[in-house]
């Protein structure tokens, strides 16, 4: 099951943006932005940035983000979105021993679907666990016979094995890895992922983001969700048809 945790963000991000937006607006100085700017005031600043659609202030507040317990296949999601930044835990250094995996609910839901799904990640394993010890005994004989000390050859070995050896993990194989956005991109990433339509375990990552982001920048994401949160369903025959469901569901999201 995916975790998300809000790690790091910009110090009251609501008034960095404030502050930003007042120098777009008015002849202040930079020493001066700060000035009059109450909690009322920084929330008329935020507010009146959404009305207008000017967004290029919330890109000075950022927000980064522990990901873990999902899958690869949420991963080549992910990082479509490009103006963020990624570290991932990598299968190039890292050994994949026993790995964890994301079972599909619909998947968990059918014995029989789950029982050969379950198989096939048990078949996964011992495939990579076999072709990691035949490329490493390769691998630990040409770095010995090019002068190498065994110990050295052993870790080097290991090294090169697992780079080949991931190549048979499958989609479903578990990874990690710390995301950081700024807010508006985080507008353009809630305004995709959480709509119905859109996958499953990416809808449920970027639902509990924006619960996180709601509980510490109320005002900045209390907007954002879905494109029918603001007006109609832009996908038209291809909508989910429960616009009403929707607004209830992320009009809820932050209060607790």
């Amino acid at each position: 099951m995916a975790k998300v945790t809000l790690i790091a963000y910009t110090p009251e991000p609501e008034k960095t943006v404030a502050q930003a937006a007042k120098l777009c607006y008015s002849p202040a100085s930079i020493e001066d932005i700060s000035e009059g700017l109450t909690d009322e005031k920084v929330a008329s600043f935020v507010d009146m940035l959404a009305e207008i659609g000017h967004e290029s202030p919330i890109e000075h507040a950022s927000f980064t983000f522990g990901i873990q317990g999902v899958s690869r296949s949420f991963l080549a999601q992910m990082t479509r979105h490009r103006i963020a930044s990624y570290s991932v835990q990598s299968q190039r250094y890292v050994t994949e021993a026993c790995f964890e995996y994301v079972v599909p609910p619909e998947i968990e839901a059918i014995p029989e679907a789950k029982a050969e799904f379950l198989k096939a990640m048990e078949e996964d394993q011992k495939h990579y666990e076999k072709l990691t010890f035949l490329l490493k005994e390769k691998h630990k004989k040409e770095l010995m016979a090019a002068g190498k000390d065994e110990k050295s050859a052993e870790r080097a070995a290991q090294k090169q094995a697992i780079e080949d050896a991931r190549f048979v993990l499958p989609n479903a194989c578990d990874t990690k890895m710390v995301c950081t956005m700024n807010a508006r991109s985080l507008y353009n990433f809630f305004s995709h992922r959480c709509c119905n339509r859109a996958q499953w375990e990416i809808r449920a990552v970027a639902v509990e983001m924006l619960r996180l982001v709601r509980g510490v920048a109320p005002h900045l994401f209390k907007h954002c969700g879905p494109p029918c949160l603001r007006g109609a369903c832009p996908e038209g025959k291809m909508s989910c048809g429960k616009i009403s469901e929707v607004r209830e569901f992320f009009n809820g999201i932050g209060e607790n």
